[in-house]
């Protein structure tokens, strides 16, 4: 009877801590489930009334009855994590990894849990938890946060089973802790992307369980590699890319012989390589590329067979590339350009391999190109232009099909071209221009598809000749065609207007004659057309006038006759024109741009006739309106902006009125952790905070009860309900975006009426109030220089680094911020538009930007991508040199653009004369000032295609050797990232290349050249 009743009453507790124990689980989820925002379908399934269906829910474990896995990833969730979480005290598994989670978390009096996820969301805050009520914890991975604090969290270090640890992609400072040595079961190691300082700690060595460590991306770590790395032995991946490392590589890594990928690359890492890397027999990737090493390429390295990606590009080696390169059986991707390599390239290279990516332009080999490089038919990437290399285009790359972008120019090579060679289905690039390449063109074969990939063919300075095939309709995605500079004859086939993608189209200096297609009209993405220099006859065709956005025009030096058709001064994008040295007559278009041409763009035609050649018509002019009707235009137009004015003043003192009215109906979302309400911020919006005004609003400054300070944007032009789609970028855009060259947005409030963006305060005000106000002689040539890296990183992230990509679209020195250190800070989103498909112009409902910064072909015709903003960050650029505001200062109708072009001639070393007078007081390396006006000319190109990218430009600031200076790129793309179909997308430092010397010596020609000048641009 006693044994019963013992059982009955243990059954009884048991029941009843069980029953506890599930109920206890269901109210923490629940409590959770009501912190998320935009909630997932599949977080549905929580449902409130079934509490017996638990186990069942997604995302959800369960063992024995209680909850042990938590999966909630790339659910795409918003909102905050309750810090009831930690009452589910028998997880072992929690995955929040891909959300959008905000605000602080702390994970606490887990017992049992083991595996920790909380990536890739906006958590803020310092990390510093109870760790000891976490002893179980193996993994914890807080990879990609906005978590931030002076040092990295020391409690960790009582984790004593921890084994996988990743703090990367956050904002953490200081040094590394001497004590993270202890960790002596880790595995795993990321500290990347943050913004340690100081030196690597010797004592990392200590941990010899260590299969891969992550610590490069934007840290800036003192001194040179740590030998006591060589410890590592059961290292696998050891990334040190982009941390200033420099120094000699130690040859104390050679003892580490599980290592399959080393990256050192993006430092300034100096001397020769050392011969033990050669002992790493099981490394499958190496990249040491972006350095300063010196000498050649290791004997020892012969050893390496496992090698798949040997990187050594932009280096100071020298001496021949070894003939066992070509016998690495698995070699994938081998880039060594911009070195100072010689001899020739191994004969059997791509023989016996799975060779994919090639690049060694930039050297200084001769010889031949191998005939077996696509014998693996898997050849994407040849890159092998300015060297000196000669002998014919092996006829094996004929029939390489795999081949993406090809680049052997500026070589001497000879002979014809293989057949089908431009005609490969999947070759993007093909240059081919500056050598001694001739023959003709062949017709598509049979074989052939009926339309390419290729966006960019440049054969211009060859020999070829002979007829233009009528087949090139097939090149249907077609943006780039340079044929100018050879012998082709014949007349221009009317297939030219089947290729409708084209934006550059230059067959100049030919022997093309006959009359000009009236096809072309056809071309209507065209802003570029050169047909100089021919045999051109007959009329201009009028279907030219159909091409709305053609920015230049040159059909000078033919046999064209008749008059200029006056439909041409309906072309408003017509930027630059030459007619000259024809046989053209007639009265000249005088309205529209032809107001505004040169009469030199018209000279040799002498029965050319108008007002702008000092040669009258017979003909009668034109009658003007009378001046009764435009006084009757004047006196409406004044009323009617009186009418606005007054409109605008009514809406503007209701609009306060109710701002004030309803300020007990605000909602905050904070995009981080905030120690302010929504009334602190409403506090600060009054007229005696206002700090700045544009068209997308007026900023005021505020200082919270904490002491932080804070800048607050009024939006202007759309109220709460408002579906404004510039509202909507902003607020999408910034609240995800983690950069530290962003302005950082805080919180957005927002009731019926206004909505308030809360930003990160900025101390230094703007670059423009900085450079043109009474102090900006005090801003050193350094600082400039610092603040045009800063300012192009946190474009070259806009533009390559988000997604969708963004265009800024009101780029100017007022929306570059400087905080109290004058680290610069991209600003105002208000005009952002997002570029869906990746890359793709975009046709505006309205023109946005500042004048003075507007790129030529936005102004003209609403077109915009990219290249707008990089032509605004040009303007920047020349503000920082000349310290002049980009209008006002040189006379009516001339910008700074115009004015340094005409006042430098285009040439670099002409930049002591238009030099900021105020920067004399301490001499500026000319060297450096030349750099940065050779970029800046670049940015200002009339024709957009021949800008660089960002990237681009990053890479070429980042390129000059100044001390102190930080370089940063984004993380290494993965293997199909080379696959891209825009020929000026955006490219990493595996892919991309300057040709600098080249660019420089065209950028210094005079006259013709001055107004494009040329660059070469490689991937």
């Amino acid at each position: 009877m006693v044994p019963f009743l013992f059982v009955t009453i243990f059954s009884s507790i048991v029941g009843t801590a069980f029953s506890s124990s599930i109920f206890s689980d269901f109210n923490a989820l629940i409590t959770l489930k009501e912190g998320f925002q935009f909630s997932n379908p599949a977080i549905d399934t929580w449902n409130v009334s079934e509490q017996s269906s638990l186990c069942s829910w997604a995302g959800i474990k369960c063992f024995q009855g209680r909850v042990v896995g938590v999966n909630i990833s790339s659910m795409n969730l918003y909102g905050s994590v309750s810090p009831a979480i930690s009452r589910l005290d028998r997880l072992i598994e929690l995955n929040l990894d891909g959300n959008n989670f905000t605000g602080d978390i702390r994970i606490e009096n887990m017992s049992s849990l083991i595996f920790l996820n909380i990536s890739n969301n906006q958590f803020s805050g310092n990390l510093e938890w109870n760790y000891s009520s976490l002893p179980s914890l193996e993994v914890f991975d807080a990879y990609n946060n906005n978590f931030s604090a002076d040092s990295l969290p020391l409690g960790v270090l009582s984790l004593n089973s921890l084994r996988h640890l990743d703090l990367g992609g956050n904002f953490f400072e200081g040094e590394i802790p001497n004590s993270y040595g202890n960790l002596i079961g880790l595995e795993f190691l990321q500290l990347a992307g943050n913004n340690l300082q100081g030196k690597i700690p010797a004592e990392l060595g200590n941990l010899t369980n260590l299969k891969e460590l992550y610590l490069g991306y934007y840290n800036a770590f003192d001194g040179g590699i740590p030998k006591q790395l060589g410890k590592l032995q059961n290292l696998v991946i050891l990334d040190l890319t982009s941390c200033e490392l420099n120094g000699s590589i130690p040859p104390e890594l050679g003892n580490l012989k599980s290592l399959e990928t080393l990256f050192l690359d993006i430092n300034f890492l100096s001397g020769p390589i050392p011969k033990q890397l050669g002992n790493l027999t099981s490394l499958v990737n190496l990249d040491l590329s972006h350095n300063v090493l010196t000498g050649e390429i290791p004997y020892e390295f012969i050893d390496l067979r496992r090698l798949r990606l040997l990187n050594l590009f932009m280096n100071r080696l020298h001496g021949s590339i070894p003939d066992f390169v070509a016998e690495y059986p698995n070699l994938e991707v081998l880039y060594l350009w911009k070195n100072n390599f010689t001899g020739t390239i191994p004969g059997n290279l791509g023989q016996n391999q799975k060779l994919q990516e090639l690049d060694l332009s930039s050297n200084k080999l001769t010889g031949t190109i191998p005939p077996n490089l696509c014998a693996s038919k898997q050849l994407r990437i040849l890159i092998l232009f300015k060297n000196f290399l000669f002998g014919s285009i092996p006829e094996d790359l004929g029939t390489c099909t795999s081949l993406v972008r090809v680049r052997l120019g500026q070589n001497y090579l000879n002979g014809s071209i293989p057949n089908d060679f431009i005609y490969l289905p999947n070759l993007n690039l093909l240059e081919l221009q500056n050598n001694l390449l001739s023959g003709t063109l062949s017709e598509k074969g049979e074989n052939s598809p009926n339309s390419t990939a290729i966006a960019q063919l440049n054969l211009a300075n060859n020999q070829f000749t002979g007829l233009l095939p009528f087949s090139i309709a097939v090149f249907t995605s077609i943006e780039t065609l340079s044929l100018g500079g050879n012998q082709f004859s014949g007349p221009i086939p009317s297939s030219i207007g089947e290729l409708q993608e084209v934006v550059k189209l230059d067959l100049s200096s030919n022997a093309f004659s006959g009359e000009i297609p009236g096809e072309i009209g056809n071309c209507l993405h065209l802003t570029y057309l050169d047909l100089s220099q021919n045999n051109l006859s007959g009329s201009i065709p009028t279907q030219i006038s159909s091409i709305r956005i053609l920015s230049y025009l040159n059909l000078s030096r033919n046999h064209l006759s008749e008059s200029i058709p006056k439909s041409f001064a309906s072309l408003k994008s017509l930027t630059t024109a030459d007619f000259s040295f024809n046989d053209l007559s007639g009265k000249l278009p005088e309205s529209g741009q032809f107001a505004f041409f040169n009469a030199s763009s018209f000279a040799g035609n002498p029965q050319l006739c108008g007002s702008l050649l000092n040669n009258p018509c017979n003909a009668t002019l034109l009658t003007s309106p009378s001046g009764k009707s435009r006084g009757e235009f004047k006196l409406i137009f004044a009323l009617g902006l009186l009418f606005c004015s007054l409109v605008f003043a009514t809406a503007a003192i209701i609009k306060a009125k109710s701002f004030k009215k309803n300020g007990s109906k605000w909602r905050m979302t904070a995009f981080q952790n905030l120690d302010f309400a929504v009334s602190d911020v409403l506090e600060c919006v009054k007229d005696g905070n206002v700090i700045g005004r544009g068209g997308a609003g007026i900023v005021y400054h505020g200082k919270m009860p904490n002491g932080v300070e804070i800048a607050v944007k009024k939006l202007l032009g759309f109220n709460g309900n408002s579906h404004d789609h510039g509202f909507k970028a902003e607020i999408r855009t910034l609240g995800n975006i983690r950069h530290r060259n962003i302005v950082r947005l805080l919180a957005f409030c927002s009731n019926k009426e206004t909505n308030l963006l809360v930003y990160e305060y900025m101390r230094n005000g703007s670059l423009g109030e900085a450079l043109h106000g009474k102090k900006g002689g005090f801003l050193g040539w350094q600082m400039r220089y610092k603040i045009a890296v800063e300012a192009a990183k946190g474009l070259c992230y806009l533009h390559h680094d988000c997604s969708p990509l963004i265009v800024h679209r009101d780029v100017k020195s007022n929306n570059i911020l400087l905080n109290s250190s004058f680290e610069a800070h991209v600003a105002d989103f208000g005009l952002a538009k997002f570029l869906v498909d990746g890359g793709a112009s975009e046709c505006m409902s309205a023109i946005a930007g500042s004048y003075g910064y507007i790129a030529p072909e936005y102004a003209y015709t609403l077109r915009v991508d990219e290249k707008s903003d990089v032509y605004s960050y040009g303007v920047v650029l020349l503000e920082l040199i000349t310290g002049r505001r980009p209008v006002g200062e040189f006379g009516d109708g001339v910008d700074i653009v115009q004015w340094a072009k005409q006042v430098t001639n285009c040439r670099r070393e002409e930049v002591s004369k238009i030099v900021d007078p105020r920067l004399t007081t301490s001499p500026i390396p000319k060297d450096e000032a030349m750099h940065l006006l050779f970029i800046a000319m670049l940015c200002i190109q009339e024709n957009s295609v021949e800008r660089p990218t960002m990237r681009e430009v990053v890479q070429m600031l980042s390129e000059f050797p100044r001390p102190g200076q930080k370089i940063t790129v984004s993380p290494r793309p993965g293997p199909d990232y080379l696959n891209q179909s825009s020929p000026s997308s955006s490219s990493s430092v595996n892919n991309f290349h300057f040709q600098f010397q080249q660019q420089q010596k065209n950028l210094d020609l005079k006259d013709k050249s001055c107004q494009k000048p040329r660059q070469d641009l490689l991937i």
